[in-house]
């Protein structure tokens, strides 16, 4: 089937043109989505990019949140339709209430930006094309990515089986329960924090985060069967 995926780009975005490279490896159809701008057409998937949208002022994701493009994102995950959030994009659906829990400052305070050991949790649209358990080696580039939920909500995380990743060898900012990326109860909602689009090409480091793409590109194949 033909896929085509919008791509979110706000004031600060620095990690929209690594998606968008992402996107034509896969060989999908790119649509891309100024934050001023309300999503047009029919789109199987939208990705919110990480950066430093509108600066990061008052809390990482904050102002975002209330930009026309995230009312598209909104309705298209209320539609059931795919939608990912890598780093801010992360912070930015939990700022929208698109998934629960907060990103907080790194611990140790530190910007921590090197390749990491990430564990595939379940079997999701997200994850259908890795094992339960695999490790994937994909890089982070954050200073506010330490995952924070009350113990309530990460039993319920747990218990609802929304745990996506989570960190191996090493959780280097601090998130609770080790957690990397989490989806949303219905499971077509995904954040996480290190960036699978950078780990696209072997030249670039990596190709684990094909599997990330390649999960979606299965999850919506099904779906299009």
């Amino acid at each position: 089937m033909s896929i085509k995926a919008a791509v979110v780009t706000f004031p600060g975005s620095n990690c929209d043109q690594d998606m968008h490279r992402a996107v034509k490896l896969m060989d999908w159809q790119l649509v891309k989505l100024w934050h001023e701008d309300a999503l047009t057409e029919s789109v199987d998937v939208i990705f919110v990019p990480g950066g430093f949208s509108y600066g990061d002022y008052l809390r990482c994701g904050a102002l975002a949140r209330f930009s026309r493009a995230m009312k598209s994102v909104a309705e298209h995950a209320a539609r059931g339709g795919i939608v990912m959030g890598v780093c801010n994009g992360f912070q930015i659906l939990c700022e929208a209430g698109l998934l629960p829990g907060a990103l907080a400052r790194n611990a140790g305070l530190s910007f921590r930006c090197e390749w990491v050991t990430l564990a595939a949790a379940n079997t999701s649209a997200f994850t259908n094309a890795c094992d339960v358990n695999q490790e994937l080696r994909i890089p982070i580039a954050h200073g506010e990515g330490r995952f924070h939920i009350d113990d309530e909500g990460l039993a319920r995380l747990r218990g609802e089986g929304q745990i996506v990743y989570t960190y191996r060898h090493g959780n280097l900012n601090g998130s609770v329960g080790d957690i990397a990326g989490i989806m949303n109860t219905r499971g077509n909602v995904l954040g996480m924090m290190p960036h699978p689009e950078r780990a696209m090409e072997a030249l670039l480091g990596g190709t684990d985060g094909q599997l990330v793409f390649r999960s979606i590109e299965n999850a919506l194949s099904k779906v299009g069967a």
